[in-house]
């Protein structure tokens, strides 16, 4: 998840309908795009294999407010699929001597995929325009390469209409890795004139293959949410009426942790307890929270 959040579940052995029944909360950076889930199969001896993974966009989850639970079809992993982060680069139209000049400035890339065993990559950069290719330097074990490097190619009459931004990883013996690619239409340059910002790797479309349903089946809970966290200044309030609440407790219960208690879920209720009991531990009231909730607790007891 977005290339660095990993998660692992326990192994389940000689199976083909294994079940887990874990739950993990990861936190994922606000730039993410897609969760990604893998089913590996171990190999004691070799690398283990991926047998299919199941993928869900932000925008997917951001439509279901309350989660995704269902079966999702495992979907075959391809290589060329495997791209993310971004690159950027700063794209403008000179003029040359001959004929107007298209210029490309490969200057850093972030969040590439790790595609060695070292946790990292070697990347380098091809780019390609009308039949000619030109590539960068290589930045040994890096997801975050910086490069800084210029190419150019004549803009002549009726040359190719895109230019492709390949980013590879090197590999000494056996085959590079494609790490993404970005496809800039040169229309569009030529009205603009200069372009620059981060673009999204994409994957290797023309090899797309799919056999969905062939491999299984994973059944997910998946629930987004997002957090923002403010000043502390703003939560002082809300901090100062909580500890008050506490500290007047062993007077007689007040009124903020119970209406706390009737507006939660009982699938947050855990977390709300577990927040709470961090505030006022840091509070130096952790001592007094607890005994307001026996006392809470003992007057259900004692009125049933």
């Amino acid at each position: 998840m977005g290339g660095h959040s990993i998660r692992w579940t326990a192994t389940v052995w000689k199976t083909l309908c294994p079940f887990w029944g874990e739950e993990y909360q990861v936190h994922l950076p606000p730039t993410f795009h897609t969760v990604a889930f893998y089913v590996m199969d171990e190999d004691a001896l070799s690398q283990d294999d991926v047998i299919g993974k199941v993928c869900f966009t932000r925008d997917t989850l951001a439509s279901h407010p309350k989660g995704f639970s269902g079966w999702a079809h495992l979907t075959e992993v391809d290589p060329n699929e495997e791209v993310q982060g971004e690159i950027h680069l700063r794209l403008e139209v000179v003029p040359g001597p001959r004929a107007p000049r298209l210029r490309c400035s490969v200057l850093e890339a972030r969040g590439l995929a790790p595609k060695d065993r070292n946790g990292a990559s070697d990347p380098f950069v091809r780019v390609r325009y009308n039949g000619r290719t030109q590539e960068t330097s290589i930045v040994k074990k890096s997801c975050y390469p910086r490069w800084n490097e210029t190419f150019e190619f004549e803009l002549e009459e009726g040359a190719a209409e895109t230019l492709c931004v390949e980013a590879w990883d090197w590999d000494l013996v056996s085959r590079n890795d494609f790490l993404g690619k970005v496809v800039v239409s040169v229309q569009r340059l030529w009205a603009a004139r200069l372009e620059e910002g981060w673009f999204r790797l994409q994957p290797d479309q023309a090899k797309r293959r799919r056999h969905e349903g062939n491999l299984g089946s994973l059944q997910l809970e998946v629930r987004l949410r997002d957090e923002t966290v403010l000043p502390s200044s703003c939560y002082q309030p809300l901090v100062q009426l909580l500890c008050q609440e506490v500290t007047l407790g062993a007077q007689g219960p007040g009124q903020l942790i119970p209406i706390i208690e009737e507006t939660t879920t009982t699938e947050c209720r855990q977390d709300v307890a577990t927040n709470l009991l961090k505030l006022f531990l840091g509070q130096g009231l952790a001592k007094d929270f607890l005994d307001l909730l026996f006392q809470l607790e003992l007057g259900r007891t004692s009125e049933a």
